[in-house]
């Protein structure tokens, strides 16, 4: 059951210290084959135990103070996990990317790290102002074992849009698929057995300079972190009222009029009424769901007329089917929406047709079950070996 609200009025390692910047195909190169040699410049080192200087290598190729991560082991195993029982949460696993940039600069090259604790001053921009923003996305394992992405451009585009409203630099797009797709190889040993669950993808973007008055901070920080997740669970004020009241979700109404549907949550409303579905449009205050987006395209594509307009909450109560959209839940059905004391159920409270319908058709894209015919899956592997020239 939803609860649909009016809002409140307005007011109210292994690591090695390798000084090169070359150390990135070389772990590529041994993230795909154990190799245990390497030559660089026609020198040959033992990558598993040596430390490099930049005397003995061209400067060109060189950049002070990186970090290289080990990721020669094997790791083709899944980690030791009760995959059966993966929850929504955190998971610590083995490898994070971290790259940074200065105020009125531009990110340049980052590098896998050790998953761990980072330093932060307590007068981070992020800390003090609020400066920072977040994705999420998610990496599959498809039946043949291959670990896929699904459509990480796109994220990598909102990231761009939301930095942009933030005074904020970001990474290019490139720059963000790159650094997803290294943090998903490294750390491919977590990602869940097909059909168990998926590794959740979490990219950060904050002001991690000091800075004591309002402005811009004088350092950025673009994170990547991953965690094996499963059953999707939030826990929001709102949602806990809801709960109390014995509904599920909160559907939440725009705050100038209080009659137009907005979002459920953290995830994306849709309407059925026969072959049109309906969605509100994206404004400042809806979030433009990637998953909200394939849905769309993937309707239109069964032949439903898609509307992108505003959609009086009364029209709840004439709709066939409701539904709402996310990352974690892709496609999730709406059994009932109650409203003023009126109550409205779909379905009797099971999947309706379409729901199910639209849902089948994405997550058999994401999981490798029907034809990519849009072109939306990322194969890590094969980006990476191409990356890195490796047929």
């Amino acid at each position: 059951m939803i609860r649909a609200i009016k809002p409140p009025t307005l007011g109210q390692s292994r690591t090695i210290p390798l000084k090169c910047i070359f150390h990135y195909k070389i772990s590529y190169l041994q993230a795909l084959y154990p190799l245990k040699v390497t030559k660089v410049n026609n020198k040959e080192f033992n990558y598993n135990s040596c430390f490099i200087s930049s005397s003995g290598i061209d400067a060109s190729q060189t950049r002070c103070e990186a970090i290289a991560v080990d990721t020669s082991r094997e790791v083709e195993e899944l980690a030791d996990m009760d995959w059966d029982n993966l929850v929504y949460g955190i998971t610590p696993t083995d490898y994070m990317y971290v790259m940074k940039c200065a105020k009125g600069g531009q990110f340049t090259s980052g590098e896998l790290q050790p998953y761990g604790e980072i330093g932060l001053s307590p007068s981070a921009g992020v800390l003090n102002y609020g400066q920072g923003l977040f994705e999420g996305l998610k990496a599959y394992r498809k039946k043949d074992c291959d670990v896929v992405l699904f459509r990480p451009e796109e994220n990598g585009l909102r990231m761009q849009r939301g930095a942009e409203r933030m005074c904020m630099p970001s990474p290019s797009v490139e720059q963000f698929v790159d650094a997803v797709q290294e943090t998903v190889w490294a750390n491919r040993r977590w990602v869940p057995p097909f059909g168990k669950g998926s590794l959740y993808i979490r990219p950060l973007l904050f002001g991690s300079g000091s800075i004591l008055g309002l402005a811009p901070a004088p350092e950025y920080t673009f994170l990547v972190f991953v965690s094996p997740v499963g059953n999707y669970f939030k826990v929001l004020k709102a949602q806990a009222r809801a709960k109390s009241e014995k509904y599920t979700e909160v559907l939440y109404l725009d705050s100038v009029h209080k009659k137009y549907l907005e979002e459920i949550s953290a995830a994306n409303i849709f309407l059925v009424k026969g072959k049109t579905i309906s969605t509100p449009p994206i404004k400042g205050t809806i979030l433009p769901g990637i998953t909200r987006l394939s849905i769309i395209d993937v309707a239109r594509n069964e032949g439903y007329k898609v509307e992108e307009r505003p959609i009086p909450v009364e029209e709840l109560f004439e709709a066939d089917e409701v539904f709402c959209t996310g990352c974690a839940v892709v496609v999730s059905p709406v059994g009932s929406i109650t409203y003023e004391g009126k109550k409205m159920q779909y379905g009797n409270g099971g999947v309706g047709k379409v729901s199910q319908q639209l849902y089948s058709a994405v997550t058999g894209i994401q999981w490798g079950l029907t034809e990519d015919n849009f072109g939306w899956v990322v194969d890590v592997k094969r980006y990476i070996a191409e990356k890195t020239n490796v047929l």
